[in-house]
């Protein structure tokens, strides 16, 4: 039965980069996926290639680990699709493949992927690849603080502080600012704010977000404060891009 949905993700987990392993062979789908839920990522699995592009059409992830050969549409060509639009254009792409003839590895990444493993391979070396492509592509999932104006947030003690001073956040509402946080200026959705926060399988109203997006804003923004996030009306929200600027 092909896992489509996250499973067991930890409240720590949920603020973690996202990888989508998109592997036909479930064996070594689950090896790659205990392997980087061991690291601190948040994984999802799918096992079809018309079920990975309705995936990455919902919600985009940090990097995928895409397989050459797969049912329904192949690796190659779900590559070369997602760097044809604008939203995946630049999104992190491992592929996977028995194929180890230079003709083929240079066809790989003539599509567009960023780094190719032929299996079989160690697994310790595709976490290595794994996490410089991560440091290299998107730097602020995988920093240790964020920072805008006088807000700080650190991710290894769980702390967030504004002008010097402690702001008590829950686990949801502290996942919230950071994920906000990492895209200051980018217009988040209710539905992918649920996605991305909660869980891939959380089933919860969208209106849930409102609640927690309100709680936020009245820990963050005391007296004459200025509040760091923006609603747009019909939109969703975003962390204010101007926010700490003179």
């Amino acid at each position: 039965m092909n896992e489509t949905r996250a499973m067991n993700v930890s409240a720590a987990q949920r603020g973690a980069p996202r990888i989508l392993v998109v592997e036909d062979e479930s064996a070594l789908s689950l090896l790659l996926a205990y392997n980087l839920e061991a690291e601190g990522f948040l994984v999802e699995r799918v096992e079809r290639g018309d079920e990975a592009e309705l995936r990455l059409e919902e919600s985009v992830p940090d990097l995928v680990i895409l397989d050459w050969m797969l049912p329904g549409v192949s690796g190659l060509e779900i590559c070369r699709r997602l760097r044809a639009r604008d939203a995946t254009r630049t999104l992190p792409v491992i592929m996977l493949t028995a194929r180890g003839e230079e003709g083929e590895r240079v066809r790989g990444l003539s599509v567009g992927a960023d780094d190719y493993v032929v299996k079989p391979f160690s697994v310790p070396e595709l976490m290595a690849r794994v996490r410089a492509l991560l440091r290299r592509a998107r730097p602020e999932r995988v920093a240790t603080k964020l920072s805008a104006g006088d807000i700080e947030l650190d991710r290894e003690t769980r702390r967030v502080r504004r002008a010097g001073r402690d702001i008590h956040l829950g686990p949801t509402e502290f996942r919230l600012l950071e994920y906000l946080m990492e895209k200051p200026g980018r217009v988040f959705a209710r539905a992918q704010l649920l996605d991305s926060v909660w869980g891939f399988s959380v089933e919860i109203d969208e209106r849930t977000v409102d609640v927690h997006i309100g709680r936020l804003r009245k820990a963050l923004a005391k007296a004459e404060e200025t509040d760091p996030i923006r609603t747009v009306r019909g939109a969703g929200y975003a962390f204010d891009e101007t926010f700490g600027r003179a």
